[in-house]
C-alpha cells in the first residue's frame, strides 16, 4: 500500500478536510495560471501558423477547431481515468499531451506540414481539456457552503493565461528569433512550457489526491449505514445517472447551452465588426473585454451560487445570455454596443458554466461523478465545435441578428428542464 492510498484510508476531522481542501484550491489555481498562459498564447498565434502552412482563409480557422476538437476526445479518457486513479493523473497527463501538442506544433511549422500541425493542435485540445476539468476537481472535497466559490477561483485563475497570454507574442517572438526560430514559434513555445509547468506542479504538489479522497470518505460513510460502497462505474451507468437526476440533467444541458451560446456569437463578432469596418484595435479590445467577463468575476459568480442557489444562478446565466443575445445582434455597425453584448455573453456563460459545474458535483455520488463531469465536458466541446462549425454559414445566411438568434434558442431547454426540476422537489 503506497504512502498516499494509506492516507486516503485515515478518516479526516472537519478541520483537517477544510485544510486539505484549500490547499487543493491553491494549487490547482497555481496549476491554471500556469497552463492557461500557454492556452491564451497559442489562440493567438495558432490561425496565423495555419495560415502560413495552408495559404488558405478558409483553412486557417481549422487552428481553433482543432483544439476544440481535441478538448472533447480527450474529455472522457481523462474522466475516465481520474475515475480510476484518481486527479493528480488525469490532470497532470492531460496538461503533459498538451505540451507534447505544443513540440508536434513546433515540428509541424519547421517541416512545414499542415497535417502534422493539425494533429498538433488536436493534442493542445488536451490542454483545454484539463483547463476545464480542473475546476471539478476543486468541488471534490468542497462543503456545500462553500462549492460554487471554491470551483469558481479554479475557473477565475484561467483569467491570468487568457489576459497575459496574447501580451507575450511579441516577446517570445524575439526569444524564438534567437533560437533560430520563426516568430511565431515564441508563443508555441511558451504554451508547451505553460502545460508542461502544468504537469508538474500537479504531479507533484497534489496530494493527497482529493477525489480519492473524497471517495473515500464517501465508502465510509456507507459503511457506517451498514451499506456496502458502490464499485466504479462504466460510461453508460454515468448516462443513466445524469437521465434519472434531474439536477444533473439540469446541471449537463446547463453547461452545454450555456457554453454554445457564447461560442456561436463570440466566434462571429471579429468578422462581422470587420465587415462593419472596425479597426483591428477594436476588435481585440472586444474580445479582451469579452474574456474579461467570462473569467473576471467567477468569483462573484461562485459566491452568488453558494448564496442563493445553483439553479437561480443558472437562470439568471441563461437570461444574461437572452440580453447579450439581443444587445449585440441588434448592434448593427455600432462597436460600442457590439462589445456591451460581448461583455455580457461572457458573463451569461461564467454564470452558466460556475452554477451548472457546481450542480453536477453535488447532485451524483462520488464514483459517479468523474464519467458524468467527463460526459458534460464532452458534450460541452462537441456543442462549441459545432457552434463554431456552422456560424459562419448562418452568417452569411440571416446575418449577425438572425446568429444571435439562432444561438439564443439553445437556452431553452434549460428554462424548461428548470421548471421540471424544480416541479419534481416541490
Amino acid at each position: 500500500m503506497s504512502p498516499e492510498t494509506s492516507q486516503h484510508d485515515r478518516p479526516l476531522s472537519e478541520t483537517g478536510r477544510a485544510r486539505l481542501q484549500r490547499r487543493t484550491v491553491l494549487v490547482l489555481v497555481f496549476a491554471q495560471v500556469v497552463g492557461s498562459v500557454g492556452m491564451g498564447a497559442m489562440l493567438a498565434v495558432g490561425a496565423l501558423i495555419a495560415l502560413d502552412l495552408s495559404g488558405s482563409d478558409t483553412w486557417s480557422g481549422m487552428a481553433t477547431t482543432m483544439i476544440t476538437l481535441g478538448a472533447a476526445v480527450f474529455a472522457l479518457p481523462l474522466a475516465s481515468l481520474a475515475s480510476r486513479s484518481g486527479r493528480r493523473p488525469g490532470l497532470a497527463l492531460g496538461w503533459f499531451f498538451g505540451a507534447l501538442g505544443g513540440t508536434v506544433v513546433i515540428a509541424a511549422a519547421l517541416a512545414e506540414s499542415f497535417p502534422l500541425f493539425l494533429l498538433g493542435m488536436l493534442l493542445v485540445g488536451a490542454g483545454t481539456a484539463t483547463n476545464l476539468q480542473a475546476r471539478h476537481a476543486a468541488a471534490d472535497l468542497a462543503t456545500e457552503r462553500t462549492r460554487g466559490r471554491d470551483l469558481s477561483l479554479v475557473v477565475w485563475a484561467t483569467t491570468a493565461g487568457s489576459v497575459v497570454g496574447p501580451n507575450l507574442v511579441g516577446p517570445t517572438g524575439g526569444l524564438a528569433a534567437r533560437l533560430g526560430l520563426p516568430d511565431l514559434l515564441g508563443p508555441v513555445l511558451l504554451t508547451t512550457a505553460g502545460f508542461l509547468g502544468g504537469a508538474v506542479l500537479i504531479a507533484v504538489l497534489l496530494r493527497p489526491d482529493p477525489l480519492l479522497t473524497a471517495t473515500a470518505e464517501a465508502a465510509r460513510a456507507e459503511r457506517d449505514r451498514g451499506r456496502e460502497p458502490e464499485g466504479r462505474v462504466g460510461l453508460a451507468d454515468a448516462l443513466r445517472a445524469i437521465g434519472r437526476t434531474p439536477a444533473a440533467l439540469l446541471a449537463v444541458v446547463g453547461v452545454v447551452a450555456s457554453h454554445t451560446v457564447m461560442v456561436a456569437i463570440m466566434t462571429m463578432t471579429p468578422v462581422h465588426l470587420s465587415h462593419h469596418g472596425a479597426a483591428l484595435t477594436v476588435i481585440g479590445l472586444t474580445i479582451s473585454l469579452h474574456i474579461a467577463g467570462m473569467y473576471g468575476l467567477s468569483p462573484l459568480v461562485g459566491w452568488l451560487a453558494d448564496r442563493v442557489g445553483r439553479v437561480p444562478t443558472l437562470i439568471v446565466g441563461q437570461v444574461l445570455l437572452l440580453v447579450a443575445a439581443a444587445v449585440s445582434g441588434t448592434a448593427g455597425h455600432h462597436a460600442l454596443q457590439v462589445t456591451v453584448g460581448l461583455v455580457l455573453l461572457g458573463l451569461g456563460w461564467s454564470f452558466g458554466l460556475v452554477s451548472a459545474s457546481t450542480l453536477l458535483a453535488e447532485s451524483l455520488p462520488a464514483g459517479v461523478r468523474p464519467r458524468a463531469q467527463g460526459v458534460g465536458d464532452l458534450a460541452m466541446n462537441l456543442g462549441a465545435a459545432s457552434a463554431a462549425g456552422v456560424s459562419g454559414m448562418v452568417l452569411a445566411t440571416v446575418g449577425f441578428g438572425g446568429l444571435s438568434l439562432f444561438a439564443a434558442l439553445f437556452t431553452v431547454p434549460v428554462f424548461a428542464l428548470a421548471l421540471r426540476t424544480r416541479a419534481n422537489t416541490s
